[in-house]
C-alpha cells in the first residue's frame, strides 16, 4: 500500500481536495442554500420563520449530540467508512425532503439529513487531515474548508434551479448528486499516514523536520486522551469562543437572504449573488489564515476575527445602503475564513493527534449551543418585532464578547500521568 500511496504529490493533498469537494456539496446544496430554500417554503406553506429557523437549528443540534459518538467511532473505524455511510445518508434525506407536505415530515427529513451531513462531512475529514498534517496542519484545514465557501459561488446554480424547476425537483437532483459524487470521494480518505508507511506531512522523516517559528507544533507532541482534554481549561474556552463565533456565522447561513430578500428588497437572484460574494471573502481568507496559522498565534487571529463578526453583523442589520451590506461581506467573510479552519488547528495543536475524533466530538456538543441557537434567536426576533434589527444586534454582541474566551484559553499542562510518568515528548507549544 505504500508504494501505491507515494505519488509525486504527498497523498494528504488528494485527500484535502476530496474533502474540499464533500464540503462543496454540503455548503451549496444545504448549509449556504437553505436560506432560499426557506423563503420558497415559507411562501408555499405559510410557515413561520421561527418554525423554519427550528429545522435549521435542529441540523445543528442534531450534529452536536452526534460528535461525541461520531468522534469515537472515527478514531475506532476510520473517518472512510464512517464517511461512506454519512453520505449515503444525507443523499436518502434529501430525497426524502422533496417529497415532504407538512412541517412533521419536515422536521423528520432534516434530521435524517442532519445525521448524513454530520457524518459525511467535517468531523471525519478534518480527523483526517489533523493524522495527515502536523508543520502544514492549518493551511491543509483551510484548503479542504475553502469547499464549504466555494459552494457559496454554487448558491446563484441553486437558486435558478430552484425558481425554474422548483424547490422539490432541485432537492431530489441534490440528493442524487450527494451520493454519485461523495461516495467514490469517500474511497479515498484514508485515517492515519503511518499505517501506509508515511508520517505527518510527507515522508519517512518529513515530519521530523523542526521549525524557528514556536507557534508550529513539534514532531513529539503530547497526545492527550479525550477524557484529559476534558479536564483542561483550554478544551472549555476553546469551545465556548469557537460557539460564539457560531452564533454570527448560522444565523447568517440561514436568515442573510430572507434579509436580504423580504426587508432590504433584494430579489432572489441579487441576495444568491452576495451569498457568492460573501463566499469569494471567505475563500480568500481561508487561504490566508492557513498561511498565518503556520506562523503566527492563532488565538490572536480568533481574537481579531470575533470582533470583525460582531461588526460585520451590526452593518448588516442597520445596512441602508448597498456599501453597508459589501462592507458586512467583506468583514464577515474575511472573518468566518480566517477564524474557521485555526479552530481545529488549536485543538489538534493543544491535544494531539491520537484521539482528537472523540475531543473534536465532545468539542462539539458545546459549540452547537451557538450553532443551533444563533438562527432560532435570530428568527424568533424577527417574527416577533418585523425585522432582523434586535436579533441580529444581540448576536453581534455576544459573539463579541465571546472573543474573551480566545483571549485566556492558553496552552494545557501536560496530562497528570506524564507528569507522574516523565516521558522524552515534549509539551504542546502555545501555537495560539
Amino acid at each position: 500500500m505504500a508504494a501505491k500511496l507515494k505519488p509525486r504529490v504527498f497523498y494528504g493533498w488528494y485527500m484535502v481536495a476530496g474533502g474540499a469537494i464533500v464540503q462543496l456539496l454540503a455548503g451549496g446544496l444545504l448549509s449556504l442554500s437553505f436560506g432560499a430554500y426557506a423563503v420558497l417554503l415559507q411562501r408555499e406553506f405559510n410557515w413561520s420563520k421561527t418554525s423554519i429557523s427550528a429545522a435549521f437549528s435542529l441540523l445543528r443540534f442534531e450534529s452536536g449530540l452526534l460528535g461525541p459518538v461520531e468522534g469515537w467511532l472515527v478514531d475506532r473505524f476510520g473517518p472512510r467508512a464512517i464517511m461512506r455511510a454519512g453520505l449515503l445518508i444525507f443523499g436518502i434525506g434529501f430525497l426524502l425532503f422533496s417529497q415532504i407536505d407538512s412541517l412533521p415530515t419536515f422536521y423528520v427529513t432534516f434530521v435524517i439529513i442532519a445525521v448524513g451531513a454530520s457524518m459525511g462531512g467535517f468531523l471525519p475529514l478534518a480527523v483526517a487531515v489533523v493524522n495527515w498534517f502536523r508543520r502544514r496542519r492549518a493551511m491543509a484545514l483551510a484548503t479542504m474548508q475553502t469547499g464549504m465557501a466555494l459552494g457559496g459561488l454554487a448558491v446563484p446554480i441553486v437558486i435558478f434551479s430552484l425558481e425554474s424547476i422548483g424547490w422539490r425537483l432541485t432537492a431530489l437532483a441534490s440528493g442524487i448528486l450527494i451520493i454519485a459524487v461523495g461516495l467514490p470521494i469517500a474511497q479515498i480518505i484514508r485515517h492515519r499516514p503511518e499505517d501506509y508507511g508515511f508520517e505527518p506531512d510527507g515522508g519517512p522523516g518529513r515530519a521530523k523536520e523542526t521549525s524557528d517559528n514556536p507557534d508550529v507544533p513539534s514532531a513529539t507532541q503530547i497526545d492527550f486522551l479525550a477524557s484529559e482534554a476534558i479536564r483542561t481549561p483550554a478544551f472549555w474556552l476553546v469551545s465556548l469562543g469557537h460557539g460564539s463565533a457560531l452564533l454570527v456565522v448560522s444565523a447568517v447561513q440561514l436568515h442573510l437572504v430572507p434579509h436580504l430578500h423580504e426587508h432590504l428588497g433584494y430579489s432572489l437572484e441579487a441576495a444568491g449573488l452576495q451569498v457568492s460574494l460573501l463566499a469569494v471573502m471567505q475563500i480568500t481568507g481561508q487561504l490566508l489564515g492557513g498561511f498565518l496559522g503556520d506562523r503566527i498565534n492563532k488565538r490572536a487571529i480568533a481574537v481579531v476575527c470575533m470582533g470583525m463578526h460582531a461588526i460585520g453583523l451590526l452593518l448588516l442589520a442597520y445596512a441602508t445602503s448597498l456599501a453597508m451590506v459589501l462592507a458586512f461581506t467583506l468583514l464577515h467573510g474575511l472573518a468566518w475564513g480566517l477564524r474557521g479552519p485555526l479552530m481545529q488547528a488549536i485543538r489538534a495543536d493543544y491535544f494531539g493527534r491520537a484521539s482528537f475524533g472523540a475531543i473534536m466530538g465532545w468539542s462539539s456538543v458545546i459549540t452547537t449551543v451557538g450553532n443551533s441557537s444563533g438562527p432560532l434567536v435570530a428568527g424568533f426576533m424577527a417574527d416577533t418585532f418585523g425585522n432582523y434589527e434586535a436579533g441580529f444586534t444581540l448576536l453581534a454582541i455576544l459573539s463579541g464578547l465571546g472573543s474573551i474566551f480566545f483571549v485566556l484559553a492558553s496552552p494545557p499542562s501536560p496530562p497528570a500521568r506524564l507528569t507522574r510518568n516523565p516521558q522524552p515528548s515534549a509539551a504542546a507549544p502555545d501555537a495560539g
